[in-house]
């Protein structure tokens, strides 16, 4: 082989490692910031997920309940009516949580207890009592619930 192949060769493969540390530095850097969006998103998306497993678990039983029994039984009375009942607090929660978004939060997570209790996880450093005050009325007016039944907590996660 030439002089010449070799250098070009050489030149070559020094270029193909340059542009590869190049690729990795780019792709490394966008990989952290995905990672650290995920960290900072992590308790709202976590909390849906856990909600999501537990509840499609539930309806999976409910499903059984269902089809093992005659339909003119109790059994499945009762699991269709609790079927019906997730599926309404489900709506619920949504509702509830796309109000509170559109107050200006960048996240918020709603849980309805069996026992009417609601529980507001929102994404805020902190909440003054005028924030509470018009979420509390939000879910009020649209949920129609008592004051002692809707607990509203701050969970700073950034966004």
């Amino acid at each position: 082989m030439s002089n010449t192949k070799k250098i070009v060769l050489m030149s070559t493969l020094v270029l193909l490692l340059a542009v590869t540390a190049v690729c990795n530095f780019v792709l490394a850097g966008t990989n952290r910031q995905d990672v650290s969006a995920d960290v900072e998103a992590n308790y709202f998306t976590t909390y849906r997920a856990d909600r999501n497993t537990t509840r499609s678990e539930e309806f999976v039983q409910l499903d059984s309940i269902i089809s093992a029994s005659a339909e003119d039984s109790e059994e499945y009375a009762a699991a269709l009516a609790r079927k019906q009942e997730l599926v309404e607090t489900m709506e619920d929660e949504l509702v509830m949580e796309t109000i509170i978004k559109a107050m200006g939060f960048s996240d918020a997570a709603v849980a309805i207890g069996d026992s009417d209790n609601i529980n507001v996880f929102v994404n805020s450093s902190e909440l003054t009592s005028e924030m509470v005050t018009k979420i509390f009325y939000a879910l009020e007016v649209e949920q129609n619930i008592r004051e002692g039944n809707i607990i509203i907590m701050p969970v700073y996660a950034e966004s």
